[in-house]
């Protein structure tokens, strides 16, 4: 019979400081997540680049949103890492033919410097006039 009590009491016991740790168990926030859009003009034999920043680890979507003056030619589009010091765009993901709509995907590990660039993978030399873009990035 004092068994039962015993492990009856236990057991309330076990249960009561178990109830009292569930108010405790932190939860982990929702990173925010940042929409930046970049516009530019990539001239003949040339390239234009923009550098964001990511608050912490997440995942990263750069898309070119628009091609200008023809939405149907293609340009260089990259995803890369930004070295603020040297003031340069490394790429890591790139695509020398990306078309309009095109879709970069990157996972930051943590908070960091990266880098979009835009740039002329001959056709915009070969039509003579500068190509305008935007580009949509998403990023935490």
């Amino acid at each position: 019979m004092f068994r039962r009590i015993a492990c009856g009491s236990l057991l309330c016991g076990v249960l009561a400081l178990t109830a009292g740790c569930a108010d405790k168990i932190p939860t982990i926030p929702t990173p925010t997540v940042v929409n930046e859009t970049f516009t530019g003009t990539v001239n003949p034999a040339s390239g234009d680049t923009h550098a964001f920043i990511t608050l912490t680890g997440g995942p990263i979507t750069a898309t070119l949103t628009a091609v200008g003056p023809d939405s149907t030619k293609n340009v260089g589009f990259s995803l890369g890492t930004f070295s603020p010091v040297l003031n340069t765009c490394s790429a890591v993901f790139d695509n020398p033919a990306a078309l309009q709509s095109f879709e970069l995907k990157a996972t930051a590990s943590t908070i960091g410097n990266y880098c979009v660039r835009v740039y002329d993978n001959g056709n915009v030399t070969t039509d003579g006039v500068p190509y305008t873009y935007t580009v949509q990035v998403s990023h935490p």
